[in-house]
């Protein structure tokens, strides 16, 4: 799911990261919504509330929307910063590095209380960890596939589903639109059914609802060792028995 990038990687490999990773996306942000009243996978909105402080004159709580944006930004930052660090030390999959620290911001959320004492530390780091999720994202896909918002994937999905007007002036893209179409139609689906499935479970377990997204997480950084683990073996189960089976027609054959 991590292991390709740039050219390498195929259309089945960025559906697979779509759909897990906004699900995640999805479960998170309602998470921050129902029990912070705080959007934790955007910025789009603190810039408005932002705004609104600063004509109300109410400056102090204008700091806070500031604060956000900037943990979302230090977030990607981090993300990217991560990956070109242990890209240049040869690290096999260098992308389990912000994986790693976007579950354990996670896991600090999920094992928190959330008082109002709190809470604003609590919205920041989930800024922060979907800041590196999107960050991650962009990078393994090549600025195809973004998980944590919807805004930008609506007005991809709108400019692709205009030119099947004119298929013909389009004809030679037609596979690509198409792939584009579907890859954005699953993001968001995904997003939908991660946002339902936190409505129902936040009022039951509050934040221990992330532990959903956390496991989810733990099975994508492990996808692609767990898949090159069972090729290796099933490989050298293939190598085995026709070692086997010429042993035995060798043997045959000298009979």
């Amino acid at each position: 799911m991590f292991r390709h990038e740039g050219k390498k990687r195929t259309y089945t490999h960025n559906l697979r990261l779509a759909s897990m990773l906004s699900f995640v996306a999805g479960l998170v942000n309602v998470s921050g919504v129902m029990q912070l009243q705080v959007l934790t996978t955007n910025v789009t909105g603190h810039f408005a509330y932002f705004a609104e402080n600063i004509v109300l004159h109410k400056y102090a709580s204008s700091i806070v929307f500031v604060f956000y944006v900037a943990a979302f930004m230090l977030g990607a930052f981090c993300s990217s910063l991560l990956i070109e660090l242990f890209s240049r030390r040869s690290v096999a999959s260098p992308y389990i590095f912000p994986i790693s620290v976007e579950i354990i911001c996670l896991l600090f959320v999920a094992l928190s209380s959330s008082t109002w004492a709190n809470a604003n530390v609590l919205a920041l780091v989930l800024l922060f960890g979907m800041g590196l999720q999107n960050a991650l994202v962009t990078r393994v896909s090549n600025s195809v596939v973004r998980t944590t918002h919807l805004t930008g994937l609506f007005t991809d999905l709108g400019i692709e589903l205009s030119l099947f007007i004119f298929r013909k002036r389009y004809k030679h893209r037609l596979k690509n639109l198409k792939q584009g179409v579907y890859l954005k139609c699953f993001i968001i689906f995904f997003f939908f059914i991660g946002s339902v499935l936190g409505g129902f479970l936040v009022p039951q377990f509050h934040f221990k609802t992330l532990l959903v997204a956390v496991g989810l997480l733990i099975m994508a950084m492990f996808y692609d060792y767990f898949k090159l683990s069972f090729f290796h073996l099933k490989r050298r189960l293939s190598h085995h028995n026709r070692y086997r089976w010429k042993t035995k027609s060798s043997e045959r054959n000298l009979s």
